[in-house]
């Protein structure tokens, strides 16, 4: 299900998290197209999320994590691989394979940006972090907007509290601060696992709930 503020009401809506309605999805993309902010379950967390292309979306992103945009770590999340040189330098052969062989999944990789993502950060920015999460809601949601959506977590990173795992509790913290909770089931309090690309030979700079082996 998901949770929708119209005219100061909730509206809630169920939505099957292994097999997602197009209808209750295209409420979803609908809001995000409009320059809305969304909380959105994936493999791993909950997540922030809002199309790439709404300058007004991320700059309320920055807001509610007090963060400046060209300092921030937001990721950026697909559907497929099949988009994600659009926004990539080119990459070796043998990272193509990694990434084939790790997603979807819960892992971010991190990749050299291409001539796209400055401008849409408004800023230089040398590397993005890249996801496919393995959950058909924000699968389905990536399909249908067309592009890739802007990901970030629901605390700072300096900040030591857990992940919120109840849509409940999340809607309680960041309702009057969003246009839409999705309520996907209880998310996990591990984060995917940050593999970096950049410097040649991957290594992996956070270990979460991806499996370290997928880099043998």
């Amino acid at each position: 299900m998901f949770y929708l503020r119209i005219n100061r009401k909730i509206v809630i809506i169920s939505i099957r998290a292994s097999s997602p309605d197009d209808r209750d999805i295209r409420k979803i993309v609908a809001i995000l197209r409009e320059g809305g902010v969304v909380i959105i379950p994936t493999d791993t967390i909950y997540a922030m999320v809002c199309d790439i292309y709404s300058h007004k979306a991320i700059d309320r992103v920055c807001k509610i994590k007090n963060v400046k945009l060209e300092k921030s770590n937001f990721s950026f999340l697909f559907d497929s691989l099949s988009n994600i040189s659009r926004f990539t330098r080119a990459f070796d052969r043998s990272i193509y394979k990694l990434l084939n062989r790790a997603l979807p999944g819960p892992y971010t990789f991190i990749l050299e940006s291409g001539s796209e993502v400055p401008s849409i950060f408004r800023a230089k920015k040398k590397t993005i972090g890249i996801r496919i999460p393995d959950n058909a809601i924000v699968q389905k949601i990536i399909e249908i907007l067309g592009n890739p959506l802007m990901s970030t977590s629901l605390h700072n990173d300096d900040e030591i509290t857990e992940y919120p795992v109840d849509p409940n509790e999340i809607y309680e913290l960041y309702g009057t601060e969003v246009d839409c909770v999705v309520d996907g089931g209880y998310g996990h309090l591990i984060g995917s696992t940050i593999v970096d690309c950049t410097q040649g030979m991957p290594e992996i700079l956070r270990h979460g709930a991806g499996d370290a082996s997928i880099l043998a």
